[in-house]
């Protein structure tokens, strides 16, 4: 049995203030001036009450890459950004392409009991773009896996996409891609433009991306089937992804934090930080991002937390291994970047961090209205904290590779709950 708790004040999605009572992992009541005798009270005045947010991409790296990450370490971390549930990538030491791994990560993220761990199963064997792997088996594994993907690697193949996305239409499947043209993009360092010339990096075109999601538009319409594409970052993945919505088709789209926010002019001094994949863009890209995150074009803001360990990073920029940690700080950029510029509100907030993520990822439980009869996956989120420099030296994930280091950003998540659980109190994971 869980704790009892009363969260008083709050302010539901940015609504009137009212009081929360949650009791046996389920919120029994929601109205202004309750009183429960013996319940656990927190003081939530001022505070913006969230559905836990839901992350469809999150590299947790085990098994194979404990360096960098940990089950245990990269859940922590995602409990301290507001997260009640991850899905976690495939791209693991051995591939997620068996139920074996996947019933791994999935029993290794109950063990640790800080969020829902939700992994993702590989297109294809060991990801190397040939086989497909067995969808079946990983869907009706322990871990009943829904989403599918190479993430780091591009289904450039279109049969064989074709085939992945016809496959997993038999149990409700997505197949997730990283839109990546790999004959446009070999070498490929830097965004294609002003910044790569100028450093002398091989760029790395907005086509290469464009061509792939909009063949995969195409193939998804065709078959009826439902695809999904990771961490969009140009302008023009926007409006292929606006027209293939238009048309009715089963599309849906995530834009990374760092997208929202950083342009490729960061790696003027080649601080390999800054390097990722697909690479920051330029300012025009990051304006026609948000545009499309607030008018409802790109559904989700997904991580793409992809930590590393310290030597990874730190040497020559062609050398240095892409990605950024994100979980720690997600909800702040949105703030910063979508929220205090207007473009959402912390309803829009809650559609594009929880419930279309949830939906999107076949995740139950989560991502559902604050309302009584409904598991009490939440978060207590404080708007107006002072701002506060980003350091990584303090986060729970064992990697140090923010792009916001050194950073001011705005806000705090103050209380996460699982199922009526605090893992999170103050800020701080409460084991």
């Amino acid at each position: 049995m869980t704790e009892e708790w009363l969260i008083k004040g709050a302010s539901i999605t940015g609504g009137p203030a009212t009081d929360i009572h949650v009791r046996d992992g389920i919120i029994a009541s929601v109205a202004p001036g309750l009183e429960v005798p013996g319940a656990r009270v927190i003081d939530a005045v001022g505070l913006i009450a969230l559905p836990g947010l839901v992350d469809l991409h999150t590299h947790l790296r085990e098994p194979g890459r404990e360096d960098a990450e940990t089950v245990t370490t990269g859940t922590r971390a995602a409990a301290l950004g507001g997260y009640t549930a991850v899905h976690a990538m495939a791209n693991t030491e051995p591939v997620a392409d068996t139920a074996g791994v996947v019933e791994q990560v999935w029993r290794l993220g109950k063990q640790a009991g800080y969020v829902d761990v939700r992994p993702v199963g590989a297109v294809t064997v060991g990801l190397a773009g040939k086989q497909l792997a067995e969808l079946g088996a990983l869907a009706d594994s322990a871990a009943r896996v829904r989403v599918f993907s190479d993430d780091g690697f591009c289904v450039a193949d279109p049969l064989l996409m074709r085939r992945a996305l016809e496959y997993v239409k038999a149990f409700d499947g997505v197949i997730a891609q990283h839109a990546q043209e790999p004959r446009l993009t070999e070498g490929a360092q830097l965004n294609e433009g002003e910044m790569s010339s100028r450093l002398g990096l091989s760029g790395w075109p907005a086509a290469a991306e464009e061509a792939i999601i909009a063949r995969d538009c195409l193939l998804a319409a065709h078959v009826g089937a439902v695809l999904h594409v990771c961490h969009v970052s140009t302008a023009g993945s926007v409006e292929i992804i606006r027209w293939a919505k238009s048309k009715g088709w089963r599309v849906t789209a995530e834009v990374t934090p760092h997208h929202l926010l950083l342009t490729d002019d960061l790696a003027e001094e080649y601080d390999t930080v800054f390097k990722v994949n697909p690479p920051l863009r330029t300012q025009a890209d990051v304006d026609a991002l948000r545009q499309g995150l607030a008018d409802g074009t790109i559904d989700a803001v997904a991580t793409d937390h992809a930590p590393h360990p310290v030597e990874a990073k730190e040497t020559e920029w062609h050398a240095a291994a892409n990605g950024m940690t994100g979980l720690e700080t997600a909800l702040r950029v949105v703030q910063l970047a979508m929220v205090d510029t207007g473009l959402l509100d912390w309803a829009g907030v809650a559609d594009r961090m929880s419930v279309r993520p949830a939906g999107i990822g076949r995740v139950q439980g989560h991502g559902q209205p604050i309302e009584p009869g409904v598991p009490a996956n939440l978060t207590l989120y404080d708007q107006a904290a002072p701002k506060e420099t980003v350091d990584p030296r303090t986060h729970a994930s064992k990697s140090r590779n923010s792009p916001f280091a050194g950073m001011e950003l705005p806000g705090r998540v103050h209380a996460t709950f699982l199922r009526g659980t605090a893992t999170v109190l103050d800020g701080k994971v409460t084991r």
